[in-house]
């Protein structure tokens, strides 16, 4: 069950999501809107994951490939995280991204259809575009074969897909629960939390994605060793 959740924990890393949440909070009424994206995010994900759930657990490949599948993953995103931690701490994304900006100039990029969408403040266009960009990402796609493997009845499987779905839009609802419970204090926290991420963002990406990737290497030796 470990598993599941790690890899729900990995997805909600997804920088569509961060950008998503960040820029509707810079909108007015941002819980309005955070709540139609959370919508279409759950509906995409809790209908796909049920599907891919049931699908794989129908099928042999599950039981067939279960010991020898599962160290593989934990190794191949387990390395993957510890690659991307490597990258970040070294600068490379800086420099890139320091080079595009030269070849291009002082350009603004323009932003994704999406963003526009977003900056439109409508809760139902918010749900739309939550409902687009919520299909399974690898991690997700890791953390369903991991509830597969468990053999729970059909309702098991669908409350443990719910909840790999709230461990996965965490930064949705942890922003929400704030509005909802101290809508007067949120805004300046929020502010405070930006200007913090915009300090230590990167240093805290890496810790994660290290500590991510080190357990997953270990958990795969030990499954391997066992």
């Amino acid at each position: 069950m470990s598993r599941v959740f790690l890899f729900a924990l990995t997805a909600a890393l997804n920088p569509t999501l961060l950008t998503a949440t960040t820029v509707m909070l810079l909108l007015p009424n941002p819980k309005r809107l955070m709540l139609g994206y959370l919508a279409g995010a759950f509906t995409t994900g809790i209908v796909v994951g049920v599907a891919i759930v049931e699908w794989l657990s129908d099928s042999g490949a599950v039981s067939q490939g279960k010991h020898s599948v599962a160290p593989a993953v934990d190794f191949a995103f387990g390395l993957i995280a510890l690659v991307a931690a490597y990258v970040i701490e070294s600068g490379r994304m800086e420099r890139r991204r320091a080079r595009r900006r030269e070849e291009h100039g002082d350009k603004p990029k323009k932003p994704p259809r999406w963003q526009e969408a977003l900056g439109r403040g409508s809760a139902k266009t918010t749900y739309l575009v939550g409902l687009l960009l919520s299909f399974p990402g690898a991690s997700y796609l890791a953390s369903l074969s991991a509830i597969s493997k468990l053999d729970l009845s059909v309702a098991g499987s669908v409350v443990t897909v719910v909840a790999a779905n709230m461990v996965m839009l965490v930064l949705l609802e942890v922003p929400l629960i704030c509005f909802t419970v101290a809508p007067e204090w949120t805004p300046t926290m929020i502010e405070r939390f930006k200007g913090w991420l915009a300090r230590n963002g990167e240093r805290a990406l890496v810790i994660a994605l290290t500590i991510i990737g080190v357990f997953l290497v270990a958990r795969g030796i030990a499954e391997i060793a066992a």
